[in-house]
């Protein structure tokens, strides 16, 4: 579950306060319902990565707390504060809660965002849907890219882990280009203010992950 949402304007200490002392999430990590979560923040944005075991959990049954302090979103009859992020490309994904059990301490989890030109949203989806069913090469088994309008949120974890996707391909074709730079993806990404191109690392706020209590921080 990837989730987006946005703090009131002047409400940023307010927020990240209200959201790192609740203790919902770490219970719910604790009682065996989630594996891992994740929050994170850029701005006035925030980003939820979590992984569910026992049933799709909404963000405000953990944060309920901060729904004063949060934004509402426009587009559906009831508003909403949480807007679930569309899942565009990962190497690899769960097949069952063994195989994705980290196996070794994760030292660090990452968060990072860019901002596609609206015009190139098609052509990142095409070409990474293609890489990754097609699996043209192996890449970090909980790296996850997400999308809501053209901003991309990443999630990863280092040391990466490489390794052969459990779950079956959905493509038997051929069509990603042998050298992966001929996807132009140079071309795809809206530049930053300072010019820089591609993702930019955001904060990260909290973590919590089921097996592994000496990573666990706030």
């Amino acid at each position: 579950m990837i989730y987006r949402s946005q703090l009131r304007e002047g409400q940023e200490e307010a927020g990240l306060k209200t959201m790192t002392s609740g203790q919902a999430a770490r219970r719910l990590v604790e009682e065996g319902k989630l594996m891992t979560i994740a929050g994170f923040r850029w701005n006035r944005e925030l980003f939820l990565y979590y992984e569910c075991m026992d049933g799709a959990i909404h963000p405000d049954e953990m944060f309920g707390d901060l729904a004063p302090l949060l934004e509402d979103w426009p587009g559906h009859a009831d508003k909403r504060q949480w807007i679930p992020m569309v899942d565009v490309f990962h190497f690899n994904e769960p097949v069952s809660r063994e195989h994705w059990i980290r196996k070794a301490p994760v030292e660090r989890r990452a968060g990072r965002i860019a901002h596609l030109k609206p015009e190139m949203m098609a052509s990142y989806i095409y070409y990474h849907y293609q890489l990754q069913e097609e699996r043209a090469f192996l890449g970090d088994k909980y790296e996850i890219i997400a999308m809501h309008e053209n901003l991309l949120f990443g999630y990863q974890e280092f040391p990466k882990v490489i390794e052969e996707p459990a779950a079956p391909r959905k493509l038997t074709t051929s069509g990603t280009p042998e050298n992966w730079n001929d996807s132009r993806m140079d071309l795809h990404f809206q530049p930053w203010e300072d010019g820089h191109l591609y993702f930019k690392h955001i904060e990260l706020v909290f973590e919590h992950y089921c097996g592994d209590e000496h990573n666990e921080r706030l």
